[in-house]
This record gives C-alpha cells, sequence and structure tokens, in this order.
C-alpha cells in the first residue's frame, strides 16, 4: 500500500468540481497523466496539450483500471465510461491542487524559495542552496538538472522544464518526510504558466531576468513577462506558515523587465528587494575581479558590505550571486558571513561554464548558453578570459523560438572571433534549414563563411573542428547543451553529453587516452564538406 492515500471525496474537496454527485468512497494513492499509468486505485487527469489531448485518452485511461477521471471538457463531449467523471473549469490548475491534498500539502510545512528567470535559474538556484547549507538549514532543492533531497540526488530527466505537478509534490512529500525545513525549487515559464507549481505556497520569489526566449510558446515577451510574474503572484498569496516566516519579492533592477515587476510586486502589497549593478540597487556588487579560478568582488547590502569570492567564471554569474544573496540575507535574515562562507563553496554547476581540462594550452568549456542573452554573456565572460581568440560553437533547437536562431548567429559573429554553427536538438525540422537561418544572421553581421564561421551539422565533427583552430591561449566554447544527456532528432532522443563529446575530442587532439565520441544521425549529411583545421 502507497503511503499517501486519501479517499475520493476528500481528494475532491481540494478541487470542488462542478459536478459532485456522484463521488464513491474510493482509495485513491496516485493520480496519473498517462493513461497506460492508470490503475484501480489511481486518479486519470485529463490535459490539453499543444500536440495531444489527454481527453481523448479517457477510455484508455479507465480500459487500464483508472478509478475516476478529472477533466475540463463537458460529459457530453467524451465517451461513456464505467468509472466516474468529474468536470472542472481548468485541468491544469486541478492538477496542481490534487496533487498537493494527494501529499497532505506539503508546501504548507516548508520555507519555499521560487527561483525564475529566462538565464541564471541553475545557479542562482545552487547559490540559494549552498548559502542555506552554510546557515545549518535542513535544504532541499528542486532543479531542471536533479532533485536534491537530504542525501539523495534524483536526476528529473533529459530535457526537463519544471517537473509535472505529481511530481514536484511528491518530491515535496520526501523532503518533509526526510526532516528538511526548506526548499528552492527552480520554476519555468512552462512550469509557471502550466500550473505545475501550483499550490507551492511560495515564501520568496528570485526572477534572474527575462529576455527573449520560449516566444513560440507564449507568443510574445509581454506574456513571457506576466508568465513569469506569476511567481510573485504566489508569494503574495501565500498566508504566514511560520513564526519566522519570510515573505519576499527579489527582482534585478538591471533588466528590463525590472519596471514591470517593479509595479507587479507594489501591487500585491509587497516590497521588492532590488539586485544589480545600478547605483539604486539594495544589493549591489562593486570592485569585481576576474582570476583564472573565479570571481571576487564586493557586495554592498542596505546596511553591510562584503568582500564575496566565488568559483564560478563570467561576470554574469556576480549577478547571480548578488540575487542569492538579496535572497537570503536581506530576504530571509541570513548572516552576510555565512551568505560569503556559501558563495565560496559552491564548486560549479555542471555544464555551465564548466572547464574540460586534458592539459592542453587553451581553455575548453561546456556552458548550457541557449538564449541570445545567455550566449551574449557565455562569449563575454570567455573575452574576459584570454588575449587569443574565443571560439564558439552552439546551433539552436527546432520546433521553438525561432526568431532567436538568426539572433544567436549575428551575436556570435559581432562578438566571437571564430562560430561553427551546428546541431542541437532539430526535432523534426529540417537541420540544413535551421542552419541555413543561422548562416543568414551571421553574414547579416559580417561573417565570411569558411573563413570566420562554417555549418557543420554534425556536433562532434563541430567539437574536432574547434578545437583543431585553437590556437595557444584561445578559449573553446561549447554552449546550448550544458548538462543535458540526450539530443533529438526527429522524435527519437539520441544520448548526447557536451562534456563527453567534447573530452573526446580533445583527447583525440591531444593523442591521448579518452572517451568515445557519442555518435548521432549526422554524420555524412550529404553536401556537407568537413573543413580542415588551419595550418599553426
Amino acid at each position: 500500500m502507497s503511503k499517501y492515500t486519501i479517499s475520493l471525496p476528500k481528494l475532491l474537496e481540494s478541487i470542488s468540481p462542478l459536478n459532485i454527485e456522484n463521488s464513491p468512497n474510493l482509495k485513491i494513492t496516485e493520480i496519473v497523466l498517462d493513461s497506460r499509468q492508470a490503475h484501480p486505485e489511481a486518479l486519470f487527469v485529463a490535459l490539453p496539450g499543444l500536440r495531444a489531448d489527454g481527453h481523448d485518452y479517457i477510455q484508455d485511461a479507465v480500459e487500464h483500471g483508472a478509478a475516476a477521471v478529472v477533466g475540463s471538457r463537458s460529459s457530453l463531449e467524451i465517451p461513456t465510461i464505467p468509472a466516474p467523471y468529474f468536470r472542472v473549469r481548468d485541468s491544469r490548475q486541478a492538477l496542481a491542487r490534487l496533487s498537493a491534498a494527494l501529499y497532505d500539502f506539503p508546501a504548507r510545512k516548508l520555507t519555499m524559495i521560487g527561483v525564475t528567470g529566462t538565464d541564471g535559474k541553475t545557479t542562482t538556484a545552487n547559490l540559494i542552496y549552498h548559502i542555506l547549507l552554510a546557515a545549518k538549514h535542513k535544504v532541499g532543492m528542486i532543479s531542471t538538472v536533479n532533485a536534491v533531497i537530504g542525501e539523495k540526488t534524483l536526476d528529473t530527466g533529459f530535457h526537463v522544464t519544471t517537473p509535472e505537478a505529481p511530481d514536484v509534490q511528491r518530491y515535496l512529500a520526501q523532503m518533509v518526510d526526510a526532516g528538511l525545513t526548506h526548499v528552492i525549487l527552480e520554476a519555468t515559464s512552462h512550469g509557471l504558466a502550466q500550473n505545475r507549481v501550483g499550490a507551492c505556497y511560495f515564501d520568496v520569489g528570485v526572477v534572474t531576468n527575462i529576455t527573449h526566449e520560449h516566444l513560440d510558446y507564449h507568443g510574445s515577451y509581454e506574456d513571457y513577462q506576466r508568465a513569469k510574474g506569476r511567481l510573485f503572484l504566489q508569494v503574495a498569496a501565500t498566508k504566514t506558515k511560520f513564526q519566522d516566516s519570510p515573505h519576499a519579492a527579489i527582482i534585478n533592477a538591471d533588466d528590463q523587465s525590472h519596471p514591470y515587476l517593479r509595479d507587479l510586486v507594489a501591487g500585491q502589497g509587497l516590497s521588492p528587494i532590488t539586485y544589480g549593478f545600478s547605483p539604486g540597487a539594495d544589493v549591489r556588487a562593486e570592485s569585481i575581479h576576474h582570476t583564472s579560478a573565479g570571481l571576487r568582488f564586493c557586495v554592498v547590502g542596505r546596511e553591510f558590505k562584503a568582500d564575496f569570492e566565488t568559483n564560478l567564471l563570467g561576470e554574469y554569474n556576480v549577478a547571480n550571486c548578488l540575487a542569492a544573496v538579496a535572497a537570503t540575507v536581506e530576504g530571509m535574515g541570513v548572516d552576510v558571513d555565512v551568505a560569503r562562507a556559501g558563495v565560496a563553496a559552491l564548486p560549479g554547476i555542471p555544464g555551465r561554464m564548466q572547464p574540460i581540462d586534458l592539459g592542453q594550452d587553451f581553455l575548453a568549456i561546456v556552458d548550457f548558453a541557449h538564449t541570445p542573452n545567455a550566449l551574449r554573456r557565455a562569449l563575454q565572460a570567455g573575452r574576459e578570459m584570454t588575449q587569443g581568440q574565443v571560439i564558439a560553437v552552439f546551433g539552436s533547437a527546432g520546433l521553438r523560438d525561432k526568431a532567436k536562431r538568426r539572433l544567436m548567429a549575428e551575436i556570435s559573429a559581432e562578438m566571437a572571433d571564430l562560430t561553427i554553427l551546428t546541431a542541437e536538438d532539430p526535432r523534426t525540422e529540417s537541420l540544413e534549414g535551421i542552419l541555413a537561418e543561422m548562416a543568414e544572421g551571421a553574414r547579416s553581421r559580417g561573417g565570411q563563411e569558411g573563413e570566420n564561421f562554417w555549418r557543420l551539422p554534425d556536433r562532434g565533427e563541430a567539437l574536432r573542428f574547434a578545437l583543431s583552430l585553437a590556437q595557444p591561449g584561445d578559449v573553446v566554447l561549447a554552449c546550448g547543451k550544458g548538462h543535458e544527456q540526450s539530443m533529438c532528432f526527429g522524435e527519437t532522443e539520441y544520448p548526447w553529453d557536451d562534456r563527453t563529446a567534447l573530452h573526446a575530442a580533445l583527447a583525440e587532439h591531444l593523442g591521448v587516452e579518452g572517451p568515445e565520441m557519442p555518435q548521432l544521425p549526422t554524420g555524412g549529411v550529404a553536401g556537407v564538406s568537413i573543413p580542415r583545421g588551419r595550418e599553426i
């Protein structure tokens, strides 16, 4: 028997369905979204989607044994089924509440810190995590990389956004069971817009930035901004849980989203805490120094001034540190010296400006930069690290925001010395077509194909070629994949890790032992020749 069991009538109290006349006293131990996972103690929730609609699989869910079904269609629009059907106005909102109710509303028993933004979410979440560890709190974390529950670290998947509501609530329940008191939850715009983090009762909300991304889904920057702003609406709606519960909204004073978020937060009766490089920010940075091992800088707060050090590379990571300090010191009352220790304790983030070092005489770095703003910041960081060339390798995903393809190529043509355009999850789109759009962007900024930019569809060959171009003191940046463990071609996920691939390419380049290069279905693409490296 599952530890988490609730009667159907009790579970339905959390959503107030439009019809409640037929609510048998059934036992529910799980909420499922996939009809194939249904069983006699499962409640199936039918979600409308972009490519498939769960309502079309209600019959299948019942055939697999689902005890009951929740959906937003009229009962006249679904097949006649031998299981109770409960209609709601919003299936996703209902899913979040049902999931929280099944696990006895775990977020009400935890101090919840939500982190959202286009870039820097994972790094900022990890910085807050380490600061709270240094403060001796029992802390957990749910990020797009993993879920950390006490001594356990759980992989949250290949291409993940915020997990679905049942997974989020299950992780939170496990954290309560483990005796944790604080949780950092990385919330994507999809996670916020789709109520995946509904019923999470956030005490502190942090926005890193809101730049060009996901406009294929949100439609416009304004709608994207509104989706991110939902985090602060949840913070404002959270009732005090404990005597010392924090209640704070942290926003980036330097970001274009600042005026909108400032007014949104003020309209909810909260006083925003700002951070950034602007002189008027509540938490700001001064005297930034770059070292081969990281960054040193001074943080000035409302009532403190302290020197900080971090192992993270790139000046943009100072902003992430400021966000974490604003959230913990100003927002939660953590001692600034404890925050200093926490920031210094973070060794790095998987796939975020992660060096791959086999003793070569140039830098080789893997970064997750997959948006125009993130690529700009990664290239600027590369420029800060060298007097030599910055060589960039990246692509742009299929079936996603198409406008950023050209933008990213334009940025690299302007900021990198050499650019190699390659595969990055083309999905069902033509990879050649994606690269053609990017090449046009590079040419519009003075790029000369075959001279300072190239198209190499196979990512492994692109990495090999980039290394062949590198001279002593240069920086090779492999951007866009970071920590991810696969790449999608068609509808198939092929195993791929940029860190392994760059390691393999470096080992080949140096003639030393190393891992095998992962294989993708792009080798020998018709009409594309592999260029030779420059003679040195």
